[in-house]
């Protein structure tokens, strides 16, 4: 069996719980509680057991423990996956989306993100989904624009012959236009 790695010699049981005390994180508190065991004698298991986690992690968090302090304690957001596209990458995607595609060159009249994709391939050869590129062209300050479209036939000189001209059908009532109310004898009442 190999020894167990040990904790910082600047801190102590007392100290540790002090943090404990001080932390706003949950799961820090209750990690720095397990540690704070450790310091005062008990064993690895009892500190596990006061986590609710195995040895194996207790021991993960002596190791960040001892490298970072109570901080090393705090769940940190996960990196996440490494950019399809670099800064050079990005900043040629945005040069080529702003000129429009020419269509002798590029075969297209327009910039779809199907065609950015292959773009993508033939410059850089960088495999991209249509969806990374959506996202990049997002990040990037695009928005996806479509043009309405229009009746081959239509005219714009013409199109003032079928805009509405007819006046409102309401009207605002006058001031003696509403009706008179009348009481239960069935004659008119006077007007308050």
């Amino acid at each position: 069996m190999t020894k167990a790695i040990s904790l910082r010699a600047d801190y102590d049981g007392t100290a540790v719980r002090r943090l404990a005390k001080k932390a706003r994180d949950a799961a820090q508190v209750r990690r720095l509680l397990a540690l704070a065991s450790i310091y005062d004698g008990c064993s690895r298991q009892y500190a596990s057991e006061i986590g609710g986690v195995t040895v194996q992690i207790v021991r993960d968090w002596v190791v960040r423990f001892n490298e970072r302090g109570a901080a090393g304690l705090i769940n940190g957001k996960a990196p996440g996956g490494r950019a399809k596209l670099n800064d050079t990458q990005r900043q040629a995607l945005a040069k080529i989306v702003e000129s429009g595609p020419i269509p002798a060159v590029h075969g297209v009249v327009r910039w779809r993100r199907k065609d950015l994709v292959q773009w993508l391939f033939q410059e850089f050869r960088v495999s991209v989904d249509e969806t990374t590129v959506g996202r990049e062209l997002k990040t990037l300050g695009f928005a996806k624009l479509s043009a309405r479209p229009r009746h081959y036939a239509q005219n714009e000189l013409e199109g003032e012959v079928f805009k509405k001209t007819s006046p409102p059908r309401w009207q605002r009532s006058g001031r003696n236009a509403r009706p008179e109310r009348t009481s239960k004898s069935g004659g008119p009442t006077k007007p308050e």
